[in-house]
């Protein structure tokens, strides 16, 4: 019979001499086309050959001579989008370490609020990381046979995807419970608080990460784990990325609520006051900024909105990483004030060593130097002994 085959579209499954195979156009042409339920077949000949595709991908899939997109017009596209999508996570790395060093060089910003914030930093730059990865795994090599591709590698490069997805959205709860935890107590700075931060910003993930592994080892160990996903093991993933989303959105009402009853009856004044605006502004906008979408596409296969799902996942969300640092990090006025005052001190010290080396130079260099030098010549010389 003909072998499993991989034409550079689809896949072909193992067929017996004389059948003819039928599966349905990729998921990938439907979204750009307005043909759904087509078809496309190949024939199993005796010489163990796989024939042509009948009707072609142009006609079954929906791009005719007419069509304005075709499948060359979609390669452009989907690398110009992986050049952005690029530059994006290249982006936010490069702006959360920058602000990771600068939480953790200055010792007046090792507080609860930042660590939380840096462990949230972290999981932007992994998410980065596992975008890197997977696209170096999966996708570097075009002659690659994505039919027999199911090595460790590959699927190792998809599940360290998911967690760095998972952190995200946990570690974003927890800037959200910290917030309202900070406005409902007077005090928080016990590192118990931090401790339990870390463990289940860090720990729940790897907890649903061991379950949506041991559950596709079990029912769907197919491929590269990145294809579409039944029932119980989309939902493994998606359903508590959902539950946090939907955690948030009420602590971001609740907060609302509570900082209009604060400004209100003022009971909260002072340089604490500001402090807890600042924090909210930022905590208040991610929320929305990072959920809303999510909860659009929730319910929806994965093969729903693919288009919409690039520009926001991918496009916008590439860039999520350099927002976290600017509202966080670099747009803070501690942190701008802070960076300042260093920088007047190098500028400083700079110039203390520079008048020094000057200073020192000028007085070897000095006339009344040589003249000094010269009367002491004078007077050890041993003819002035002599007479």
């Amino acid at each position: 019979g003909c072998a499993r085959d991989w034409d550079g579209l689809t896949c072909w499954p193992r067929a017996t001499f004389g059948e003819v195979v039928k599966i349905p156009c990729p998921h990938f042409f439907q979204e750009f086309t307005n043909t759904h339920g087509s078809f496309l077949q190949r024939n199993c000949t005796q010489e163990a050959h796989w024939s042509e595709p009948f009707p072609p991908y142009t006609v079954a899939c929906g791009f005719d001579e007419g069509s304005s997109k075709g499948p060359e017009d979609q390669k452009s596209y989907y690398s110009a989008f992986w050049r952005v999508y690029t530059a994006g996570y290249a982006a936010s790395v490069t702006s959360l370490v920058t602000a990771l060093i600068v939480f953790a060089a200055f010792r007046k910003f090792h507080c609860t609020r930042n660590y939380i914030h840096m462990h949230l930093f972290v999981s932007f730059i992994l998410r980065a990381i596992a975008v890197f990865t997977k696209d170096a795994v999966l996708f570097a090599d075009e002659t690659m046979d994505h039919c027999l591709m199911s090595t460790v590698a590959c699927k190792a490069a998809v599940a360290f995807f998911q967690f760095s997805i998972l952190a995200n959205f946990f570690w974003l709860l927890i800037e959200g419970i910290y917030l309202q935890t900070l406005l409902l107590l007077t005090f928080v700075s016990n590192k118990q608080f931090v401790w339990w931060f870390i463990f289940s910003g860090w720990g729940a993930p790897a907890a649903v990460l061991f379950a949506w592994v041991l559950t596709r080892i079990h029912q769907q160990n197919t491929g590269c784990w990145d294809d579409d996903e039944n029932g119980v093991v989309l939902w493994i993933i998606k359903g508590p990325i959902l539950v946090t989303v939907l955690i948030n959105f009420i602590i971001f009402i609740n907060v609302i609520r509570i900082l209009v009853h604060k400004l209100k009856s003022q009971e909260g004044g002072g340089s604490h006051s500001s402090h807890f605006v600042r924090l909210a502004k930022s905590t208040l906008l991610l929320i929305p900024l990072f959920g809303v979408h999510y909860i659009v596409f929730a319910f929806f296969p994965e093969s729903t909105g693919l288009e919409a799902r690039l520009y926001i996942e991918l496009g916008l969300g590439s860039f999520q990483g350099f927002v976290v640092a600017l509202l966080y990090c670099f747009s803070n006025a501690e942190v701008q004030t802070e960076l300042k005052k260093q920088l007047c001190k190098w500028q400083h010290q700079e110039y203390l060593t520079f008048t020094h080396k000057h200073g020192t130079l000028s007085r070897e260099n000095s006339p009344v130097n040589y003249v000094t030098q010269l009367s002491l010549l004078e007077k050890i010389s041993p003819k002035r002994k002599t007479s």
